[in-house]
């Protein structure tokens, strides 16, 4: 055959594919090909053309993926009600720098970002042994990376419960009363490693309370659940409880802190968030939710060296 011209086989060398590869891409109408004496021939200029098409448009694909994510910044893990006034604030201060923020508890959190599937993790969990947040469990959590971690802010942690308390909500042990509903967050979630340590400290078996294995994602869900009568008694925020106007028993007061890789830490998202935290509007912001301290926001809580 010419050399204008390719039989299968020789258009399947070509472009280093099997045949058969060939005969799909021909079905597909893929490829640019002609029939002739009952046998496809391929016009060596028009594959040329072709392959280069191809690649203008994988280029192109490729060019508009890194717009699309470029200024993004993806963050996982727990939440709180100071996350989303975050949001808001960074989003005005910084108008090309989007954070997007998923719900899935601190534990699951810490998994992303090790598997590479988010930039930050929002953590809070309690490590009984050491009496300390978040870092305990870097070891184990985060194995591919080098971990930086970061106070965001404390906050205060309890049962919620309807206003005036009615069922006299006092500890973990209360929680096994008859007739009370419960609430309760889902695995992974650091409200959950609480609560679990807790009943383990009583001796208390999870199947005396009723409404353990219902679960939830967000410290708003449990509120709204006892706001409803749906359940009668959670772990939430102090926020949560002011916001709805609910009874607060307090349990404990938690460090809620950002988990990131070094490589991330001294990107412009990450310090646009450093900026926003410390900022005098984004603290009257969150002056109104009450029940937070930001005395140590911003600050390096441990960094590899």
């Amino acid at each position: 055959m010419s050399d204008e011209m390719m039989n299968t086989k020789e258009v399947a060398a070509y472009l280093d594919v099997h045949e058969k590869q060939v005969y799909a891409l021909i079905r597909a109408g893929r490829i640019p090909a002609t029939r002739a004496t009952g046998k496809w021939i391929f016009p060596r200029k028009l594959i040329d053309e072709w392959i280069e098409s191809k690649a203008r448009e994988g280029l192109a694909q490729a060019q508009q993926k890194s717009r699309k994510i470029e200024g993004a910044l993806l963050a996982a893990g727990s939440n709180d009600p100071v996350l989303d006034v975050l949001q808001t604030y960074v989003r005005k201060a910084y108008p090309d720098l989007y954070l997007f923020s998923a719900n899935m508890g601190s534990m699951n959190g810490l998994a992303a970002l090790d598997n590479g599937y988010t930039d930050i993790a929002w953590s809070h969990l309690f490590d009984p042994e050491s009496g300390k947040y978040n870092i305990p469990y870097l070891s184990t959590c985060l194995p591919r990376i080098k971990p930086v971690v970061v106070n965001l802010f404390y906050r205060d942690i309890g049962f919620i419960t309807a206003p005036d308390n009615p069922h006299r909500i006092k500890w973990f042990d209360d929680l096994a009363k008859e007739d009370l509903k419960f609430i309760n967050r889902q695995q992974g979630s650091g409200t959950r490693v609480l609560l679990d340590y807790h009943l383990g400290q009583l001796g208390l078996s999870p199947d005396r309370i009723t409404g353990y294995d219902r679960e939830v994602y967000t410290h708003f869900e449990v509120g709204l659940s006892i706001l409803s009568g749906e359940a009668d008694v959670g772990i939430a925020t102090a926020a949560v409880s002011k916001l709805l106007g609910l009874s607060f028993v307090p349990i404990t007061r938690e460090s809620f802190d950002m988990v990131l890789d070094q490589s991330t830490f001294f990107q412009k998202g990450v310090q646009a968030i450093m900026d926003v935290l410390n900022s005098r509007e984004f603290r009257k912001g969150v002056e109104k939710l009450g029940s937070y301290d930001f005395s140590d926001s911003g600050k390096i809580l441990y960094s590899t060296a």
